[in-house]
């Protein structure tokens, strides 16, 4: 098994693909598999999927394939998805109220514990079944629930102030939606594991993938 230190993050990525697409398998009534069967149905090669699999020991035997009740349960131990982390959302506009409802955190190894925002109006008001709480009781909230995570839902401007008592306070993962750039916070914080996610960027992702369209398809030329 390689180190963990030497396991590249394309690997670390493609795990939660992994994750998904056996668990999509097993639910059409699949039990077993061969790599190159896999690779095929996931568009990648047998070697690449051997490889990624191989940084954390060795799952298939060969002239049998893969267990995939027993393959996605040690990738869900990989990814850690087998154990309860405490989650706590900052700000509760649109974004952050969705986020809260319809994630279904427990299959991902979390459970959101509390709701935060800073406008006294929605404090009391409910989502996700739990009550939206003010921003004074953070620090006392997360002494007595000692939450791990933080998913940031706040505008860029007020971000680096609560990320940053955030990390003084004990949080030790970010996922983060603010647009803030968080790597001072990494920086300064050993040990802080942060997630960006910017959907903007991704639909600019979308937008260069159909502006550079092959001619023949989107009927003009590229420029």
């Amino acid at each position: 098994m390689a180190k963990k230190e030497d396991i590249s993050s394309s690997v670390i990525k493609r795990l939660p693909r992994y994750y998904r697409f056996i668990g999509e398998l097993i639910e059409q009534g699949n039990l077993k598999i061969s790599s190159a069967d896999l690779a095929e149905r996931m568009s990648l090669t047998a070697s690449q999927i051997r490889q990624d699999l191989n940084c954390f020991g060795g799952f298939g035997q060969q002239g049998y394939g893969y267990n995939l009740p027993e393959l996605r349960e040690e990738i869900g131990r990989i990814l850690g998805v087998d154990r309860e982390r405490r989650a706590i959302l900052i700000g509760a506009g649109n974004l952050g109220k969705a986020i809260a409802t319809h994630m279904q955190f427990e299959k991902y190894g979390m459970r959101l514990c509390g709701i935060f925002d800073s406008d006294p109006v929605k404090a009391g008001s409910i989502a996700a079944e739990m009550p939206i709480r003010p921003m004074t009781e953070l620090d006392g909230f997360i002494a007595e629930n000692k939450p791990e995570i933080a998913i940031l839902c706040i505008p860029k401007a007020a971000a680096g102030d609560i990320a940053e008592k955030l990390a003084v306070s004990g949080i030790k993962a970010f996922w983060n939606f603010s647009h803030y750039d968080m790597r001072q916070i990494e920086k300064k914080y050993s040990g802080i594991i942060i997630v960006n996610v910017h959907l903007g960027d991704s639909l600019m992702t979308l937008a260069y993938g159909l502006n550079h369209m092959p001619s023949e398809i989107n009927g003009s030329a590229c420029r």
